[in-house]
């Protein structure tokens, strides 16, 4: 590997200081702000001001209401990248063998990507509305009454498939760029050999996509927790009965609606260190089955 040498001994730190001064702006001094106002009790105009130290977090654990949000954001996380993973793979092994019109096939596929994540709530909402919804209409034509007004499994089914649906096209595009770079070469040979398809899929496909399908994982656990606010927000507002408030919805519902900014602050840095625990765990353990 050819080593690249700079003549100016400034040059390096100059080209990473815009990236790390991103990264410091808008992570950095943010997650300080969380975790100093998390120790905070204030009003929602921040004119009254006390320390409490940690007594924010202690109101969270005996809160009956959000430890029953950390396990539904748990089940939600777990639904959508599990759908979104798997859709996704499937879409890109079938995209990988057409040879006719690949080009328009991939270009829908990829275009749900570029929706916003309200526009995605708002579009499953009408598919999926009890009186004008066209996937609704047909369920009940089968014998299902649709109404998740009043059924929380559907509400959570409602936004699973919203979330899911809006991060298929990321995953399609990263698990056919890793299709494509798996040399023919070794499916060619596995066949001449007499291996049927889904055995050349199981032992040679999926062993060399690893390295992709752990990257991807990682990234979808982290836009559940996160990334998917405005679904929920345009399409259940947490409801029905607060079945659907995950917890990054619960951050901004206590926080801007109730107007608890300390107890929304320490929800903050409990759902940030839940993602970095996460994300190690899946380093630590899930990892070891990546073969790189």
């Amino acid at each position: 590997m050819k080593r690249t040498l700079f003549r100016s001994r400034w040059l390096p730190y100059a080209l990473v200081a815009p990236q790390m001064a991103v990264t410091l702006v808008f992570f950095f001094w943010p997650a300080f702000q969380a975790v100093r106002q998390s120790l905070l009790s204030q009003d929602v105009f921040a004119a009254r001001t006390s320390f409490v130290w940690f007594d924010n977090f202690k109101d969270l654990l005996h809160n009956p209401l959000y430890l029953n949000s950390f396990t539904l954001t748990l089940e939600f996380s777990v639904l959508v990248a599990v759908i979104g993973l798997s859709v996704a793979l499937v879409l890109a092994v079938f995209a990988d063998r057409i040879v006719s019109g690949a080009g328009i096939y991939k270009t829908l596929l990829i275009a749900p990507y570029a929706v916003a994540p309200a526009v995605a709530g708002v579009l499953w909402l009408f598919l999926l509305s009890p009186a004008l919804g066209i996937v609704s209409h047909w369920l009940e034509a089968l014998g299902v009454q649709w109404n998740y007004f009043v059924h929380p499994g559907q509400a959570l089914l409602l936004i699973v498939l919203a979330a899911a649906w809006k991060q298929i096209s990321y995953n399609f595009l990263f698990f056919l760029a890793g299709l494509q770079s798996i040399p023919r070469s070794l499916i060619e040979a596995a066949a001449i050999d007499g291996a049927g398809p889904l055995r050349r899929f199981k032992d040679i496909v999926l062993p060399l996509l690893s390295p992709t399908s752990f990257f991807l994982l990682v990234v979808n656990i982290v836009y559940a927790f996160f990334d998917t606010f405005a679904i929920v927000d345009a399409a259940t507002h947490g409801g029905p009965a607060q079945s659907t408030s995950i917890l990054v919805f619960e951050v901004y519902r206590d926080g801007m609606q109730a107007g608890d900014l300390g107890g929304s602050a320490a929800q903050s840095v409990v759902l940030m260190v839940i993602v970095i625990a996460l994300t190690v765990v899946q380093f630590r353990y899930v990892e070891k089955k990546v073969q790189y």
